[in-house]
């Protein structure tokens, strides 16, 4: 699937559950970011044929139709919900693709968005007369024995790669310190909802902190781990003929569109899912014929350090060019925008050559796609 490519690219702040977002519903997050990106590209509401939401936490309903009405976009825009959890955001990049390069469309916005503030309650019914039992997630395995707790999971991860808590905790140092320098400087792609114009987690992390932090599992903390938060992450997708168009304009930013390479989800073991986003970044790789040397920026998605540590390693990435304005450890873990996050971060950092964004989600899932600037 060749000859799609993105015009435009934002985000909110990403910010603490109970945080400056906790007010404001799926809609509220979603609506002004989907307005940014159109304005950036150019493009009006009437222009968007399909809005694909990436949603992991919300009550169903279809989140992206609510997204689609608050935004104003064309009653005809049906709005497509996806839930892969972490991989929801890459997902609605692809699905966007695929619907421009079959024909079925000529601009889909798409992205996701989450509020772990507002997330429903959640209890399972039973026939038997026993009270609702309340539930914090959903299996995601038919098998107990093989859908373990992330936390359980991650530290599994850390001790099988021999990643010790201090290398995790400098990772997750790293993290913070970079995002640190950026704020600094300002986040081009943020819409300022609500005058948030940094996320809300960012901060200083000395070894006296690290070595304090509450402990989850075996190595892994609340330090080196991804906070639960909300935000949300929009890009606008076209066919490569209408971005060359919108390049001339004047549109498309100081960069230039973003062309999307290749990319896949994948599954693989429940009982390891931080590993999951390897194969999917070997598949993209040889989908796009190219090497990991080949790849000029990454953005690996951080829900834990150990697990960013591990998909790293086998392919060698210079460490300078991973997660080059700090990651999900230093922004926090919208589940269901996160993939996009990553698309978004590589549409304002990327200036030329090819950039990869990987995700792993629960029940073993891993997703990766490769963007290219010529």
């Amino acid at each position: 699937m060749n000859g799609v490519s993105i015009l435009a690219a934002r985000r909110t702040a990403v910010m603490p559950k109970k945080g400056a977002f906790g007010a404001l519903c799926i809609a509220d997050l979603a609506r002004d970011v989907i307005l940014a990106t159109l304005g950036d590209a150019g493009l009006t509401v009437g222009d968007v044929d399909e809005l694909i939401v990436s949603n992991a936490l919300g009550a169903g309903g279809n989140p992206a139709r609510i997204c689609a009405l608050a935004a104003g976009l064309p009653l005809r825009v049906a709005g497509l919900s996806i839930d892969r959890q972490c991989l929801g955001g890459l997902d609605a990049v692809l699905l966007g693709q695929a619907m421009i390069s079959s024909g079925q469309a000529q601009i889909v916005v798409v992205g996701g968005v989450e509020s772990y503030s507002q997330r429903p309650l959640r209890a399972t019914q039973f026939s038997d007369g026993r009270p609702p039992a309340p539930y914090l997630r959903p299996p995601f395995t038919p098998w107990a024995d093989r859908d373990p707790d992330l936390h359980v999971a991650a530290d599994l991860t850390a001790r099988t790669a021999q990643i010790s808590r201090s290398v995790q905790d400098a990772w997750a140092q790293s993290s913070h310190a970079k995002a640190q320098v950026r704020a600094s400087q300002g986040w081009p792609e943020i819409v300022p909802l609500i005058g948030q114009r940094c996320d809300g987690f960012t901060r200083p992390l000395s070894p006296k902190l690290l070595a304090r932090a509450r402990v989850l599992s075996g190595s892994i903390t609340v330090a080196n781990c991804a906070i639960e938060a909300d935000g949300a992450a929009f890009l606008v997708l076209a066919s490569a003929a209408r971005a060359q168009k919108h390049t001339q304009s004047g549109h498309c930013g100081p960069l230039g569109p973003m062309h999307i390479t290749s990319g896949v989800s994948l599954g693989g073991d429940p009982s390891e899912p931080a590993l999951a986003p390897i194969a999917a970044i070997r598949r993209a790789l040889d989908l796009a014929v190219l090497t990991p040397k080949d790849i000029d920026l990454v953005e690996m998605m951080e829900a834990y350090a150990a697990q960013a540590i591990a998909c790293c390693a086998p392919f060698d990435f210079e460490p300078a060019l991973i997660n080059v304005a700090g990651g999900a450890l230093a922004r926090g873990h919208p589940i269901g925008a996160s993939g996009a996050i990553l698309a978004v971060r590589l549409f304002h950092e990327l200036a030329r050559g090819y950039g990869l964004a990987a995700i792993a989600a629960a029940g073993g899932l891993g997703g990766a796609v490769i963007f290219q600037r010529p």
